[in-house]
């Protein structure tokens, strides 16, 4: 399902833009200060698009140098979101922050499992954290194969994804490991980095967030619109 912006004059709004002339002009100001600020860096158009985007969220120019991409990591987040595969997140706040329209125009659902009663049940029994719980949960109803996991808070559930990779076979379409805190968050990443049959995108270190994850979906959500309307 591709859904249909169109601004005062009938000309075509990008679904990934503000929504007003005035919110967009912000925005791309703010890029082009951060473009101006960022100096020189490695990072391919489409991979500095994400850095960028990152960046503005943040406001901390430490993501250029800190985030990494598999080198298949951008055409396998387009791909999934142009399928409309789904998203499944570690938490509710990378859900809500994420924007509906931008979703609609792909037909893409968001699933979070943190708070359900029966990932409650299990993690209590086993002593386990709910993320844990929560990913095997995602992977058992067939949401990871082929869909994007986006991992902004809980290092448990990044290397829960990361052994559901290895030692279940199964296969996301991109994973996004963004975790943010001081134990476990710069060791799951450093493993998710290491991973090779799936791609990823990853900020190394104890930085992170799920306003980061938010904004990377964002930025993926952006190049998919481009890809698809370009075709």
């Amino acid at each position: 399902m591709h859904s249909d912006t169109s601004g005062p004059a009938g000309n075509r709004v990008p679904i990934s833009e503000q929504i007003t002339p005035a919110g967009r002009r912000i925005e791309h100001d703010s890029f082009a200060i951060i473009d101006a600020e960022a100096g020189p860096h490695a990072y391919p158009p489409q991979e500095w698009a994400l850095v960028r985007r990152l960046i503005h969220a943040s406001g901390d120019f430490d993501f250029k140098g800190l985030t990494r991409f598999h080198p298949g990591a951008i055409e396998a987040g387009i791909a999934a979101l142009v399928a409309g595969h789904p998203i499944v997140t570690d938490v509710e706040m990378i859900a809500v922050g994420l924007s509906r329209p931008r979703l609609a125009h792909f037909g893409i659902g968001v699933h979070h499992f943190i708070a359900d009663a029966d990932v409650i049940r299990q993690a209590q029994a086993e002593n386990g954290t709910r993320a844990v719980q929560a990913m095997r949960k995602a992977w058992r109803l067939g949401l990871l194969e082929g869909g994007l996991v986006a991992i902004g808070n809980a290092p448990t559930a990044l290397l829960e994804v990361i052994r559901l990779v290895r030692e279940e076979g199964s296969r996301p379409g991109l994973i996004i490991g963004m975790p943010v805190g001081f134990v476990a968050a710069a060791e799951s990443k450093a493993a998710l980095g290491q991973l090779k049959a799936v791609p990823w995108i990853l900020t190394e270190g104890r930085k992170g967030g799920s306003t980061l994850v938010v904004a990377a979906l964002h930025a993926l959500l952006a190049l998919a619109e481009a890809r698809d309307e370009g075709r």
